[in-house]
């Protein structure tokens, strides 16, 4: 479709930008290849990060480099897109200008893809004890945690601080940490097992701590519970319907007055927003997430969109639209699709309509859970399903080549091959 220079921007170009780089941001980015139009695409990383398998990262299972590719490089053959590198700090909506720490953006359409955060509800200083993921950086110092804690132990003088260190606590029994406490077992009974001569990894606690009654509360129950049944016979400890009240460094403290000796534990159990509705002066929800009308603007700028974690919305069908990847693809297109018609002065596009193609989690080893639709699977064929899929929307051959090579490995040997402990000593 021929997008030309308006009457209403001098006959220039019409300037698209948009605020991150993740799935939301990128899909729209993509959406609008090869059209006349100056997109702008900013965010305060070079690299886009499939985030579904970060989890991996942190458990040694993959590299960073597998799952992430620089952003420079999945748009290198956009001719109307550029990349910029830099840390937006606001957004003025008269002026029509994004501000990052060191420059400004002038734009006649805005797309707000900045994801979301961990949210401790509003316990801030438990991140130092319980790192949340969302990034590359938190994987890694997870997986350092990890790692360290059963060198530790081997070094470790009494078998009470053997038991301390190797106690691992999962906080969230959504899918993030129903996969890392999965993972995390599998690390310990498998890949470690034959590793150390003092200590036997196969001895570790893996905890997953959950508020609510039951783990992947999105899910049908069904399969909320042969996800319970097969972390338990990997052999991690699910606490379903106690919250916790309090963490300290080596102390999680339930709501039901037991504590669990603890120097590692992973948050998992909520995000929020980022700053976007702060920015933009609107209205928002309880997570900070922008409340938008039905085709994805704010209410009262209709050249301004809010797409993937950063917006709160119960679409056309009245389905709450979930904090995953899908749909913040399927947000981003639509986003850019609506600033084409919205250029020609074409009829809008009906309100969004979120679409869920089917919900997965993996457990471990041959242990998953999908379901779509009435059609419910776990245990192998859920987690070939889930494999398939996860290296079907990974970015680049390389990445997926790589991944299938380490799974497969991973698979016959137990082998772990990116256990390499990083970073700073603590």
């Amino acid at each position: 479709m021929a997008v030309s220079g308006s009457k209403e921007n001098g006959g220039r170009l019409p300037e698209v930008v948009i605020i991150g780089a993740g799935f939301g941001g990128l899909s729209a980015a993509r959406a609008l290849a090869g059209l006349p139009l100056r997109v702008t695409v900013i965010d305060r990383r070079n690299y886009h990060l499939f985030q579904p398998l970060l989890y991996q990262v942190a458990t040694a299972g993959l590299s960073p480099a597998q799952i992430a590719a620089p952003i420079r490089r999945i748009l290198r053959g956009q001719k109307n897109t550029r990349s910029v590198m830099d840390r937006v700090v606001g957004i003025d909506r008269d002026r029509r200008v994004v501000t990052t720490e060191t420059q400004t953006f002038a734009f006649d359409y805005l797309i707000v893809a900045t994801g979301a955060r961990h949210n401790y509800y509003g316990n801030d200083q438990w991140e130092e004890t319980a790192p949340g993921l969302k990034k590359i950086d938190d994987a890694t110092s997870i997986r350092r945690r990890v790692l360290l804690a059963f060198e530790q132990a081997e070094n470790a003088t009494s078998d009470e601080e053997v038991q301390r260190l190797l106690t691992f606590v999962v906080v969230g029994g959504g899918p993030t940490g129903v996969e890392m406490a999965g993972a995390i077992a599998e690390l310990a009974r498998k890949a470690l097992a034959e590793d150390f001569r003092r200590i036997d990894p196969g001895t570790a606690r893996v905890i997953l701590v959950e508020a609510g009654p039951r783990l992947l509360p999105t899910f049908s129950e069904p399969s909320s519970l042969a996800a319970r049944k097969q972390l338990e016979a990997l052999g991690v400890e699910v606490m379903a319907g106690v919250a916790v009240a309090a963490l300290d460094a080596g102390v999680i403290k339930l709501a039901d007055g037991s504590t669990i000796e603890s120097n590692c534990a992973v948050w998992s159990a909520g995000v929020m927003a980022s700053p976007a509705a702060r920015w933009l002066n609107s209205n928002r929800d309880a997570a900070g997430r922008v409340l938008v009308s039905g085709n994805l603007t704010l209410p009262d700028d209709p050249r301004i969109y809010v797409v993937g974690d950063t917006a709160s919305l119960v679409d056309a069908r009245s389905v709450a639209v979930p904090g995953v990847a899908p749909a913040a693809k399927q947000m981003g297109r639509y986003a850019a699709r609506s600033i084409v018609r919205h250029i020609h002065t074409q009829p809008p596009l009906p309100p969004f309509r979120y679409r869920n193609y089917g919900n997965l989690a993996t457990l471990g080893r041959k242990a998953a859970v999908a379901e779509f639709g009435p059609l419910r699977l776990s245990g192998f064929p859920a987690w070939l399903l889930w494999s398939l899929i996860h290296i079907y929307f990974l970015i680049g051959h390389r990445n997926r080549l790589g991944v299938i090579l380490d799974w497969v490995w991973a698979y016959a040997t137990y082998d772990r091959g990116a256990r390499l402990i990083t970073g700073s000593s603590e």
